[in-house]
Parts: C-alpha cells; structure tokens; sequence
C-alpha cells in the first residue's frame, strides 16, 4: 500500500513539473482578468468588456477548459489511483486475506465485516458487488471516491478498504490471528496472573517502587526543586552558554576542543602502526579471543574444522562481497565451503556470542580506559541503499534519498565498541529500537545517548522505569514543552516553555499496567521496539500509552533542566555521538563493495550482512587499540612524552594501514614476534627522530 501511493505521489510531481509553464500562464491570466474586473467594478463600468480588452472570449472559454484539465483535487486523486492499481489488487488481494483472519476492536466492527464480504466475494464466481457492502469505515477523504456517481465504486471500495486495514493493524486496532507482533499489546505482555504473583513474590526487575503515591511524591519535590533552581539561574542569566529572553532559548553548542599536541600524538601513532591485511588482523583477534568457538553448528553445537572458513564466510558479509565473489577472491576455500558453513555456522546467536568476546576483550585494554566509560553508550543509524534484487524489499526514506534502502542502528560504547546492531527500515523511527540494544547486550550500561531520531516520551518512561539514565541530544529544545506539576505561572521566566500539568491521576491508575509493561521487557517476553512501536502508532486514547507518556514527561523534563544546568552533561553527550558517527566512517570503508548497495531480499541475510560487518569493525577497533597501547609504550620507552591527558583523544577508528581490498589470503604471518606480536612499523620514515617534539 505504501509502494502504491508512493508511486502516486511521483507520478503527481511529474504532472505538476510537466504543466509547470501551462499553470503558470493561466494564473498569470487570472491576475490580468482580476484586475481588469476590479478597475471595472470601481468605475462602474462594464464587466465583459474589460474582460473583452485583456482576452477574446473564445480565448478566454478556451482558457477556463484548460485550466478544468489542469486542475488537481487537494490530497490523492483516489478514483485515479483505484483504476491504475485495480489490478494488482486482484492478483494480491485475495491470497492476502485468505492467509490471515483478523479480529479488533469495536469501532472496527464495519471494517472487519467489509474484509469478511471481500473475502467471500474472491472466493466466488460473482462478477458484481453485492448491494449490502459496509461503508462505515470510510473515512471522509475517501467518500467522494466510493460514494461515486450515485453508487459504489467497486476499484475504489477495495483500496480504501485494504488502506484502512493497514492503518488499523499499525495502529493496534486490528490483530492477527497467531500473530506475535500483530496482536492487541495487553496479549503481549506477561499475563496479569503470572505478573500478580511475581510482584508479590518481589521484589520486580525494574527501578521504580511498587507503590506509585512515593514514586509521585519523590518526583513532585525534585521536579520542582529543579524549576526553581533554574528559574533563579535563568532571570538572572546564570546559565553557561544558554540565553532565556521571552519566549526564545538559545543554546550555545560546546565546540569539541582537540589539542594539536594530540592531533600530531595520533599522526604519530598512525605512522608507527603494523601494516596488516584484513585476514590477518582477523586471525589475530580470533587467536586473542577464541571468537571461531562462538561460531558453532547449529545441530551438532560443535565448532567449524577449519577456523579459517568462518572467517572467510564472515568476511563475505562484512565486505558485501557475498560468498559467490569471495570464493573467487580466495584460493583457501570453495563456495561450496563457504555456503555450507554460512548455512550452518553463522547465525545470529553465533554472531552475539563472538561479538561479546571481542567488545569484553577491547573494554578489558588498558588503553581503552582512557577513551571513555565502558557503561556510557551511544546509538545511531547509518543509511545502506539496496540494489538489484534486494531493492523490493526496501523502503524510500525522501530526507534520505529517493531509492530503497535499509538503516543498520548500532549501538557504541564508550570505549568505541560497538556491542549491538539491528537492521530496521528506513523509514522506520529509531526511537522504538534504543531498548533492544541496552537489554539484549552483555554490557552493563547506565547512560545512554541519541540524537534527535531517538527522542520519545515513551522512551524517556521506559528507561526510567527499567533503570537507565536516558540522555539524548534534543533538537529544538524551546519548540519541546515542559511540564510540571504546579501551575506554570509559578515560573514566569519559564511558563513560555510549559505546557500542560502532569496528570497524576492517571499515573495512579495505570501503574500496575506500566509495572507489569516494564516487567514484560525487561523479562523479554516482548522485544521493547515491539511494543514502543504499537503504543506509539496508538490514534485512539490508549490508556497505557498516555500514563506511560505522563511518566516520560516527568523525565524529559527534568533531563532538559539538567542539559540547561550541566555545559559537561551537553559536552558529553556530543563526544559519545561523535563516537559513533566516526565508527559509521569505518563501517563504510569495510563494506565498500558494490558501492555499498546490498543485494539482499530477505530480513535474515539483510541482518547477516550487519552483524558481519559490526563484527569486523569490532575487531578492527580492537586490534588498534591493542597496537596503539604498544606504540604508546614504545614512544614512551624511547623518551618521548606522552602524557595520559593526550590520550582520551585518541581513536582506535583509523585503517590506513589495512589492507581491505584485493585477495583474501590466510597464510602465516612471518612478523608475529616472541612476545605473539607483531612488529611495529619499522620503515625509516615511520623511525624518524626528526619529527616534531610531540609537546611542543
């Protein structure tokens, strides 16, 4: 349904460009006819013939029907697109409702009969409607399409019928039968029974109290507590870098700062820094981590013969080469070999797995302290096109590009490793996705950063509830209303940013379902993006989603007094960010094949091709930061001045010195040294002494 409006709405912007020059010369007209009627309204004069002195009237009847072909009626053109896409839906229409039956809410009662009556109407030989079609689902922009010309228009009943199906099924008003994720979300979560007994066995995985009047209390006093402060702060202009004046706030962005005696410190490390190839880097993390055992047979659980071919295989992936062109790459194994280890060795468990040991090995360096926390992370998506057959399966995000495409969100820590990736739908909200990560990783975090994408009231309440500290970058703060729980006009130099009272009542009410939805989560008996997804995609007053809203509210609030109050909590939350749009660089640089167009058409292999790819970024981060720290000691066994406060702007992002192109050979690497590493750089220019003092 999408594709079909989508092409609709491209086919309208072609017309429109095309009749540019003609819509043009006829609104010209209408200025000239306007005015030549006004000057004759207030002279009094003659009507036809001022109209006679700016056009013929033959010419003029001849504009006015140009000007009927010309025009377009505002929103789609439904009985046009009916007609042009009648067929498909014959072909499609009646395999898709004899796949699924459907049940919803009360107001979808004419909705589910219409399916119903097109359901037997397929399976029939009847070439006509019957008389007694239900209408009661359409809506008022459809009515004029249906209801036409004194009847039903059978093309047009059809597509608003299938549209309105799926608005329902994404709006949770309508559920599939067997389904997981298309069903009412009370059904999805733990059952009430079950929750019941587990909150009193207690305590719940979750870090809220049981009790909502002391959660409500502790709140109501910090919130305002925290409005007073920065009330004080703000009429006297006491905030670092931010400016209140009426109904504006302004914001300086901090500047990251890098010290150009640690900029020339990375030139030099980069110097000093192994030549390796992509295969024997790999090799080399696998003998430090042991990643090749992760990857076991799916029947047998046992690990693959050969260690080398599941490199290969996750290569393949990572590189976007495919395992037809990496076998053809590498003399080391056939595509037979390469397709049956894949089918058998890489799965995503097998890939979670290997990826924990390489980011618990990267958070275990000693180097990699000095970047950041190991329970500070970031999130963010990066774009991948989809080409040849795997354009089909794709959506078009328009700010984005007009082709099909794919977003791979990953998740970074702040030691730069990447410890969670999914692959979502381009036009897909990244807000829904930032719990998948921070609850299906080994890693512990605390805090978590996003940009603008990330940002949802939903949000907010869940990481709340479930105990982490949710700090995005929020776009356009003073177009974001705060809330409180007094009147707003208890803050005069802030009552312009407040909006609505926070309902307390409701929060009251609806704690128990908010404790038993976080519990469900947090227990994974529903993935956190599912459930974030219906609930946000709600038109009717949920009463879940908007207590669950209340509560984020709250914490969005108080986060926002906390980024006017905090330059070093700003500052923060940049350089996390920064991290991971500097680890999407080196994501780019490993799947550069077929200009990064993936090719794949199915949801499983889309998602292999991520988890190859972060797995191998992964590594790659790991490796440097393990050369790195030998540079480092080496500058530092030569006299060189290295100071620790130089170090947390450093990156393990660079591969320069990686050889990523070409064949793929695994043979054994001659320069691995007594210690079971390999030898620095030891060119002369690399072993200059002449270079620039590093503290000058």
């Amino acid at each position: 349904m999408g594709g079909l409006f989508r092409r609709a709405e491209r086919r309208a912007e072609r017309d429109l460009q095309v009749n540019a020059r003609a819509t043009n010369e006829k609104i010209r007209l209408l200025a000239r006819v306007g005015g030549a009627l006004a000057e004759a309204r207030n002279a009094h004069g003659d009507a036809f013939a001022a109209l006679d002195a700016v056009i013929p009237w033959a010419d003029f009847l001849t504009a006015v029907a140009e000007a009927d072909r010309l025009s377009r009626p505002d929103g789609p053109d439904y009985v046009a697109l009916a007609s042009a896409s009648h067929a498909l839906l014959r072909r499609i229409g009646p395999a898709f409702l004899d796949g699924f039956a459907f049940v919803g809410i009360a107001s979808c009662a004419s909705l589910l009969r219409g399916v119903e009556t097109m359901r037997t109407f397929y399976q029939g030989s009847r070439r006509s409607f019957p008389a007694d079609l239900p209408t009661g689902f359409v809506r008022k922009s459809w009515r004029n399409a249906v209801h036409h010309e004194g009847g039903i228009n059978g093309a047009a009943f059809e597509l608003c019928l299938f549209a309105e199906l799926r608005d329902r099924l994404r709006a949770g008003d309508v559920w599939v039968v067997g389904s997981r994720q298309y069903r009412a979300v009370e059904d999805q979560m733990i059952p009430t029974p079950l929750f019941r007994a587990m909150r009193q066995a207690g305590p719940l995985p979750l870090a809220v109290p049981d009790d909502p009047r002391h959660w409500l209390e502790e709140r109501r006093a910090l919130l305002a507590e925290r409005l007073d402060e920065i009330e004080r702060r703000a009429g006297r202009d006491l905030l670092a870098d931010v400016r209140v004046t009426g109904t504006a706030l302004r914001i300086t962005p901090p500047q990251a700062v890098t010290p150009a005696a640690a900029e020339r410190l990375a030139e030099r490390i980069q110097t000093l820094m192994p030549r390796v190839r992509i295969t024997a880097l790999m090799t080399e993390v696998a003998r430090w981590t042991n990643l090749c055992d992760d990857f076991t047979h799916a029947r047998t659980a046992l690990p693959a013969a050969d260690p080398r071919v599941v490199l290969t295989a996750v290569l393949a992936d990572a590189t976007n080469l495919g395992l037809t062109r990496m076998a053809e790459a590498c003399a080391h194994t056939s595509y037979r070999q390469l397709a049956w280890t894949a089918g058998w060795h890489l799965s995503e468990e097998n890939y979670g797995r290997a990826l924990a040991r390489i980011v618990a090995a990267q958070h275990d360096q000693p180097l990699s302290a000095a970047f950041g926390s190991a329970a500070v992370s970031s999130s963010d998506g990066q774009h991948f096109p989809l080409g040849g057959r795997g354009e089909v399966a794709g959506t078009v995000n328009p700010h984005k590009g007009s082709n099909p495409a794919v977003s791979f969100y990953t998740f970074v820590s702040g030691r730069y490793a990447p410890f969670h990736t999914k692959v979502i739908s381009a036009t897909e909200g990244e807000a829904v996705h930032v719990l998948d990560g921070l609850l299906g990783s080994e890693v512990e975090i605390a805090v978590h950063h996003t940009d603008g994408g990330g940002v949802s009231d939903h949000v907010f309440a869940l990481c709340h509830l479930l105990g982490f500290r949710f700090a995005p970058r929020i776009p356009s703060l003073s177009h974001r209303k705060l809330h409180a729980f007094a009147p707003s006009s208890r803050w005069p130099t802030l009552e312009p940013f407040l909006g609505n009272r926070i309902d307390e009542p409701l929060i009251t009410r609806h704690w128990d379902d908010m404790l038993r939805a976080g519990t469900s989560v947090r227990m994974g008996v529903v993935p956190a993006s599912l459930l974030l997804r219906r609930l946000g995609s709600y038109p009717r007053q949920n009463a879940l989603a908007l207590a669950l809203r209340e509560v984020g509210r709250i914490e969005r609030t108080l986060f926002t007094l906390d980024w006017l109050d905090d330059p070093s909590l700003r500052r923060q939350a940049s350089a996390e960010l920064n991290k991971g749009e500097s680890r999407n660089a080196l994501a780019r640089a490993v799947c550069f094949h077929r200009l990064g167009r993936l090719r794949d058409r199915t949801a499983e292999s889309r998602q292999h091709r991520a988890s190859g790819l972060n797995l191998v970024v992964a590594a790659i981060i790991l490796w440097n930061t393990v050369y790195m720290n030998r540079v480092i000691h080496h500058l530092r066994g030569r006299g060189e001045d290295v100071p620790a406060e130089w170090l947390p702007h450093l990156a393990p992002l660079g591969w320069q010195h990686i050889n990523l192109t070409g064949d793929y050979i695994w043979s054994d690497e001659p320069r691995i040294e007594a210690d079971g590493f390999r030898a620095l750089n030891r060119t002369p220019a690399a072993q200059n002494l002449n270079v620039p003092d590093l503290s000058a």
